[in-house]
């Protein structure tokens, strides 16, 4: 990589500026999946392990107004973290100002300390998320190095990103950046081949970029989820109550004649009549879904076409579940995929972030996988081709 890594760094006795992406899901003030936080302690312990005095922020949630504040604070997740870290973790329940810069000034090497949501910022006025210059002045000030591990907000330019690496001399990748950027980024521009890419979800407006690029760059691109249903009646096929993009169909379309055979649609559906897990379904044919039912997950032919596709496969992107796994009746195929992929043998998997990485995870399938990004919009963007502010702001090598 091009930019400054954190290894390039001295770090003894530095203030060492650390943005992570601890948008963690939270029930009741209660952390549901902490793999964002325990994906960014290589780079925190390595910070503290160099003598640095780690200085760890990030955004969580969006914050719209005084009342979203309570609700949204870092304080059970610096919590977690020091439960993880085995070390005791400084919180700071604010953003700026005197305390803030008081407890960072106490701070002994090997020490951590994190400070509240960045997000809360935004109100009044969207300083964080309009990368305010002050701002990013401001935090770069509280510093001597910036290292950005976020990979997740990469694809947007806030001040505790863009921000700070324009008002600093030395801004570095962390681990986790490093590692998303090498596994994306390779399977995209360097993979091994046959390259098979994987695209679930329900929009195809989501995913527009991402299938163009593909289909310049994969083997094949195995489309799955709602948006399967809007490539159907591009074909003219009846999709009854499917979730479907009327103003994309001819996109669709387009995609489709460019695709050729390189984009392989699913051949059957189970459909029911409602987005209900006790709805009764039954699996049809793509061409035989009765217009009174929604389709809610692909068939059993599907998955074996998955399956024959997937065979030999040397580089495997998925991005997107292919059925609403959050509804157990119609989790199946998703399911079943993730199995196909965790025995895939010598083959590079990469999940690409957002609801396939929730399902994998959730399915007991982390461990299985080259690679599970912890960003789902910033993944996609990258298997675009899209430059990411976030990367293109750290400091050239």
């Amino acid at each position: 990589m091009s930019k400054l890594s954190i290894t390039d760094l001295n770090l003894k006795g530095k203030k060492v500026l650390l943005r992570v992406d601890f948008n963690v899901p939270m029930k009741d003030g209660q952390i549901t999946d902490d793999n964002r936080i325990v994906e960014a302690l290589p780079t925190i312990k390595y910070v503290l392990k160099e003598g640095g005095k780690a200085i760890v922020f990030s955004h969580l949630g969006r914050i719209k107004t005084e009342e979203d504040k309570a609700k949204e604070t870092l304080l059970p997740v610096s919590k977690k973290l020091e439960e993880l870290l085995g070390q005791k973790v400084v919180f700071v329940p604010v953003t700026r100002g005197k305390e803030l810069e008081d407890a960072i000034a106490s701070l002994k090497d090997g020490e951590i300390l994190m400070f509240e949501n960045t997000r809360f910022e935004d109100v009044p006025g969207k300083k964080e998320s309009g990368n305010d210059p002050e701002l990013g002045a401001y935090w770069a000030s509280l510093g001597d190095v910036f290292v950005n591990d976020a990979f997740g907000t990469a694809h947007r330019a806030h001040a505790s990103n863009v921000g700070i690496s324009s008002h600093i001399e030395k801004s570095a990748a962390g681990f986790l950046m490093e590692k998303e950027l090498k596994y994306i980024g390779e399977a995209v521009d360097n993979p091994v081949r046959p390259f098979i890419a994987i695209l679930g979800g329900a929009k195809v407006s989501d995913k527009i970029g991402v299938i163009e690029n593909l289909l310049k760059k994969a083997d094949k691109v195995l489309i799955g989820g709602g948006m399967a249903y809007t490539f159907y009646k591009a074909e003219g096929l009846e999709i009854g109550t499917s979730i479907c993009e009327e103003d994309k169909l001819d996109l669709a379309k387009e995609l489709i004649e460019k695709g050729k055979d390189k984009l392989v649609l699913p051949i059957d559906n189970v459909v029911a009549k409602a987005f209900d897990n006790d709805s009764e379904s039954k699996v049809v044919k793509a061409t035989e879904i009765p217009s009174d039912m929604m389709g809610l997950d692909v068939g059993p032919e599907t998955l074996k076409l998955y399956a024959d596709s997937l065979k030999g496969a040397k580089t495997v992107v998925w991005n997107g579940p292919v059925g609403v796994f959050e509804l157990p009746s119609f989790a199946k195929g998703t399911k079943t995929l993730c199995e196909m992929l965790a025995n895939l043998e010598g083959a590079v998997t990469i999940i690409g972030g957002g609801d396939s990485a929730s399902a994998a995870i959730s399915m007991g399938y982390k461990e299985k996988f080259t690679h599970i990004s912890t960003g789902g919009g910033a993944s996609l963007e990258y298997l675009e081709g899209k430059v990411l502010p976030g990367v293109a702001a750290l400091t050239d090598k």
